[in-house]
């Protein structure tokens, strides 16, 4: 019995690998599936930004349309407290903050030179709160400073970016104003 081999031609073998070097089918898919990761984290990227963006925009036209009370004495005349303060901020902001999560403080400075907002709302280390809340709209022509700050809890959470965040991953927001009190 004999047993035939077939003769492998050694210009086929040849061919066959060249044709495989040369084919480009699935090129587009595998360049996708390199290219999709960083691109979708970009993407991701540029939208946390613009909502942060926004919600920090939302916090400071809150408290500046807010303090307009303080300043033309109504709060006062009104008896406001941090909780009355606090509502009519509440009222200013559409939805995107939680009001029970914003800290206040409103306070009487002796002068402009003092008007400096809080340096460190927030412990570096554990990211708790070092903010005493507190409500002292002052009286007329006083020098009065608001703050307003909150901690966002980013949409889409980035840990090995580590963008604006503090120790606990949320990110500070926060607003302040400083004027005189007309004369009421």
């Amino acid at each position: 019995m004999q047993i035939f081999k077939k003769k492998t031609n050694h210009l086929t073998t040849s061919k066959n690998k060249r044709s495989f070097i040369n084919d480009e089918r699935g090129v587009t898919a595998i360049e996708f599936g390199l290219l999709a990761v960083p691109f979708i984290s970009i993407i991701a990227i540029i939208l946390q930004t613009a909502i942060v963006f926004i919600a920090g925009m939302l916090l400071d036209n809150a408290v500046n349309d807010s303090i307009r009370l303080i300043r033309t004495g109504q709060a006062e005349a009104q008896n406001f407290t941090i909780a009355n303060f606090r509502e009519k901020l509440c009222d200013q902001i559409v939805g995107l903050l939680s009001c029970n999560d914003i800290k206040i403080r409103v306070r009487h400075l002796p002068d402009f030179n003092a008007s400096q907002a809080a340096l460190s709302v927030i412990d570096p280390a554990t990211g708790a709160w070092t903010l005493v809340e507190q409500y002292n709209d002052g009286i007329g022509k006083s020098i009065i400073i608001a703050e307003a700050y909150y901690k966002w809890d980013p949409v889409i959470d980035f840990k090995w970016l580590n963008i604006g965040a503090g120790p606990d991953g949320k990110i500070l927001l926060g607003s302040a104003r400083v004027w005189r009190n007309e004369p009421f």
